[in-house]
């Protein structure tokens, strides 16, 4: 027998943020609760700004009833000299009943006391209550409040409360509220509560109200609504999801509107603009013709029949908004970029301040500049002295909005305020350009630095963290990793990859840690090589199978990975493999350091001939690349498999065993130049 079930938690106004946060995990919550009451089936969870809903059609309306069986200690323990020992007493307190009660069965071929007994299924009614305590307590928010008397806490005081199955109303009591029969329209419709008859009517009374409850239909009708908008005034609404989610969980009948600001404001840089929309107002970013237009979309809660008086309400609050960034951006070009001040701003403990990170940038920044300045004297048509010059600029101002007033209004905007000073005041575009890219990428599949040039301010600033925090302790462990290191090391393997950059972890670490305190280094790379593991995109044998065979090199090993993962991946190559795992399983007594020199006189078959004359002919020919160099390896597979059926490798022979062994080590030793091809697994 099922019933249905509605229960309705209805709080003062949710914070948007902590609640989509965890939304995912309510459900989840609830639905583990459900299983481990053994009361499991369909349900929904909704929430507005002022409830959060769980929805159940039907909903049992009581546990299965169930056979329980207690296996107990064995026989030989459980009785001596007839009577029950201390563990059989034990055991029967556990079942509920007296000794003579127990039976005996069998359990692992020895004979055990056991009990079975039948369990009625508790009524759901009557589970209510403790499941909701526990639902509630999992909801971990963050910050949370107490309020009136109450010592106990929760996001936000709870208001009223519904647990409702069929018509009947469970009694139920959550933070001193107990559950009853009533819910509240939208406050514009009515501050009084509503008495809800049944169940079936709770959803259009609701709607009724001014109430929808479901967030996915919030979202669609603000979709819809932004379609009209752009159409009615030819314009373009920037439609960031998390915006758009926050929105929705404000709301409870969204409505949105245009509204517009004076057009002196668009002298500010659009980022400015739309942060104070954005971070402040929850408003979306208007473009027309591609620019930033002075119009934003608000989302109302309001219910009304004249809007006029929102739109204006809401223009009447940004204009300040938007006063106080063209005040600090004009203050800002007048006291143009320095880095005074920067001395005495503290970077980390034990690393100094934001001028010594600076200065640290700066030694990096040289170094690499000259490993790459061929490539970057091509790109961008300047002289080495007007790279080196340039470099030391573009270093030497990233941090410098820093002190800017508008980065102290908007931290977010560090390093694109920057950006537009240094434009504005007649930088080299390589140094604005770097300035902006400094921090790219800021997370997985975000935007790259556009220049090379760009690319080495950006490494110097990873290279310089990671080697500084690491020289110091702070060294990243389990899921902690409060300084993104592990995304430092993600963005320097996707810049040098992208950009065909050389990048040997171990020659570059040694160039660079005279910089820092002595630490030990090979805990660094350790740590570098553990998220190339995780950041390449290919079978993970694979990548074990490219960096066991010694590369350090980032920009070689993503290239190995690459050619290798292709060829394993294709369809053939898992029969193929055999013979290669031979070649592997051969070598592994054969000294690949030692002379594997091949005597051609000591040959006996014919197989031996043609696999060496095959495999000279692979290893003295140029390749494009990695990817063909291993498809004429692999192409060996033939060659291989008739040396295999007709030669004897361990011959009686200690001189013909040795040079048939250091044929087939010489084979795996240029695989493994690539690739340790034991490691792969397909």
């Amino acid at each position: 027998m099922t019933q249905a079930l509605l229960i309705e938690i209805g709080l003062e106004e949710l914070p948007a943020i902590p609640l989509l946060k965890i939304v995912k995990s309510i459900e989840k919550s609830w639905s583990d609760l459900l299983e481990s009451y053994k009361l499991t089936c369909d349900f929904e969870f909704v929430y507005t700004p002022r409830r959060l809903v769980l929805m159940h059609e039907a909903m049992p309306a009581s546990q299965e009833d169930a056979t329980v069986e207690f296996f107990g200690p064995p026989l030989v323990a459980a009785v001596k000299d007839g009577k029950p020992t201390k563990a059989a007493e034990g055991f029967a307190r556990k079942c509920g009943v007296g000794f003579d009660a127990l039976g005996r069965a069998e359990k692992n071929g020895k004979e055990v006391l056991y009990f079975k007994k039948e369990e009625k299924g508790v009524q759901t009614a009557s589970l209510l209550q403790e499941m909701l305590e526990k639902w509630i307590a999992s909801m971990s928010f963050g910050k949370m409040m107490r309020w009136g008397s109450r010592s106990d806490e929760f996001i936000r005081p709870i208001r009223w409360l519904q647990v409702r199955m069929d018509e009947s109303c469970v009694p139920v009591e959550l933070y001193g509220v107990v559950s009853g029969t009533k819910t509240y329209m939208h406050r514009m419709v009515s501050y009084d509560a509503i008495n809800v008859p049944d169940m079936a009517g709770y959803k259009m009374m609701l709607a009724e109200g001014a109430v929808m409850l479901q967030p996915k239909d919030r979202e669609g009708l603000i979709l819809a609504q932004f379609d009209a908008l752009e159409s009615e005034h030819n314009i373009i609404i920037e439609r960031d999801k998390s915006l758009l989610a926050e929105v929705v969980a404000i709301t409870e009948n969204p409505k949105a509107l245009v509204g517009t600001f004076d057009e002196l404001f668009l002298e500010l840089p659009p980022e400015v603009i739309i942060t104070s929309m954005k971070e402040h107002q929850r408003y979306f970013p208007v473009f027309e013709g591609g620019k930033i237009a002075n119009k934003f979309v608000v989302v109302s809660n309001a219910y009304t029949n004249d809007y006029s008086k929102v739109v204006a309400g809401n223009e009447r609050v940004l204009k300040p908004r938007l006063a106080d960034g063209l005040f600090f951006y004009k203050n800002d070009l007048k006291n143009g970029l320095s880095t005074n001040g920067l001395e005495k701003v503290q970077f980390i403990d034990g690393l100094g301040t934001l001028a010594d990170k600076i200065s640290r940038e700066k030694n990096i920044a040289v170094r690499l500049l000259g490993l790459y300045m061929e490539k970057v004297e091509a790109e961008t048509n300047k002289s080495n002295a007007e790279l080196e010059k340039l470099m030391d600029r573009a270093v030497n101002l990233a941090k410098a909005d820093l002190m800017s007033e508008m980065v102290y209004e908007f931290t977010e905007l560090q390093g694109l305020m920057g950006y537009y000073y240094a434009k504005a005041l007649g930088e080299d575009v390589l140094v604005y350009n770097a300035i902006k890219e400094q921090y790219m990428p800021v997370g997985e599949g975000a935007e790259l630095p556009t220049s090379i040039f760009s690319s080495i301010v950006a490494m110097s600033a990873k290279l310089d963290t990671l080697l500084g925090l690491f020289s110091v302790g702070r060294i990243p462990t389990g899921s902690k990793d409060p300084f993104a290191l592990r995304r430092a090391v993600n963005g320097i393997v996707r810049i040098v990859t992208e950009y065909d950059l050389a990048f040997n972890i171990d020659d570059i670490i040694t160039l660079l840690k005279g910089g820092y305190d002595d630490f030990d280094i090979n805990i660094l790379t350790d740590f570098i090589i553990e998220r190339i593991n995780k950041s390449l995109d290919a079978n993970p044998s694979v990548i074990a199978a490219v960096l066991a065979s010694g590369e350090r090199d980032i920009n070689e090993i993503a290239k190995k990975v690459s050619a290798l993962n292709d060829i394993v991946s294709s369809e053939t190559f898992k029969e193929q493999f055999s013979t290669f795992k031979r070649v592997a399983n051969i070598s592994k007594d054969v000294d690949l350091e030692s002379d594997l020199s091949i005597d051609t006189s000591l040959f006996k078959e014919d197989a031996e001939v043609t696999l060496y004359n095959t495999y000279e002919k692979v290893i003295n020919q140029d390749y494009a690349d990695y990817k063909a160099q291993l498809e004429a390896l692999f192409g060996l597979k033939r060659e291989l498999d008739a040396y295999f059926d007709d030669v004897m490798v361990n011959a009686e022979d200690k001189a013909l065993q040795k040079n048939r062994l250091n044929t087939i080590g010489s084979v795996y030793k240029t695989f493994k130049g690539i690739a340790d091809i034991k490691e792969i697994t397909v």
